[in-house]
């Protein structure tokens, strides 16, 4: 059955057909989800409510956009709702979480517990790059958000992204612009990975105590031959991060469960 027929079968109330349509885009639907809720309980539940709001609604899909572009708008405009009263994340997301999990034997125990028995405990570094990247997409502004993670990790066009937003192309084309700006800036003022003054060093740290079986110099050596090839240029190197960040799966890699252990604590240290 053609994609047509199928959609034809679908919009006269065929809900198999439906799903069939839906699969296609249904992981990156979910991983856009996760990256914006940061939970993943809430972006099964509200998985569930898209897929069940895009099938009432599909008599009213008229084919101006692709069907994925009308689902997303549909996920879009959940998510915003869901957030709206959410504040962004503190710039210092990650020394309180350290330090939240450090003064607190429980959440320690629940990071411990995940990195010894969870089925996806496994720490790596380049999981973990992608785990900065939605944590520190948290502390720009949800419009901002949105359209930094359609274009960049799923490759949607200026037009669709408008049309997702309910904006201009002049709009998102400034939302991107500043969130790039944004983003640039927390990882030059956080992160040893990109920068010399960066506080941070997870990457190696983390490394360390969750696989201490990689070899923590290769991984380090791996980051300066990163740092090296884009010549500690800020825009070259964050380009370089959302390359990789676009083929990591946050719902299902490797580190996937030890992740969502630390994403638990960030929560709770923005709601503090």
């Amino acid at each position: 059955m053609t994609e047509k027929e199928l959609l034809i079968n679908a919009q006269e109330g065929n809900i198999r057909a439906f799903h069939t349509l839906f699969s296609e885009f249904q992981p990156q639907l979910k991983s856009y989800l996760y990256r914006l809720l940061a939970d993943r309980n809430d972006m099964e539940d509200m998985a569930h409510d898209v897929f069940i709001l895009a099938f009432e609604k599909l008599p009213q899909f008229r084919a101006e956009a692709s069907l994925k572009t009308w689902v997303f708008t549909i996920a879009t405009n959940h998510a915003k709702r869901h957030l709206k009263n959410q504040k962004r994340w503190n710039t210092n997301t990650f020394e309180l979480t350290r330090e939240f999990a450090h003064n607190n034997p429980e959440a320690m125990n629940k990071i411990d517990h995940a990195s010894q028995y969870s089925p996806h405990r496994v720490y790596e570094i380049r999981e973990h790059i992608d785990y900065c990247f939605t944590c520190i997409s948290k502390m720009l502004t949800l419009e901002q958000q949105i359209t930094l993670i359609l274009k960049n990790i799923y490759s949607f066009k200026v037009k669709e992204i408008a049309d997702i937003m309910g904006e201009s192309q002049g709009v998102v084309k400034h939302l991107l612009h500043d969130a790039r700006k944004t983003m640039i800036s927390i990882f030059d003022d956080t992160c040893a990975f990109v920068s010399q003054k960066g506080i941070c060093n997870q990457c190696s740290g983390l490394n360390g105590k969750f696989n201490p079986k990689q070899d923590q110099q290769a991984e380090l050596m791996k980051i300066k031959m990163v740092k090296n090839r884009a010549s500690y240029k800020r825009d070259a190197f964050f380009d370089l991060r959302m390359e990789l960040v676009q083929a990591i799966d946050p719902l299902h890699g490797n580190g996937a469960d030890l992740h969502e252990a630390f994403m638990k604590i960030n929560h709770q240290v923005n709601t503090l």
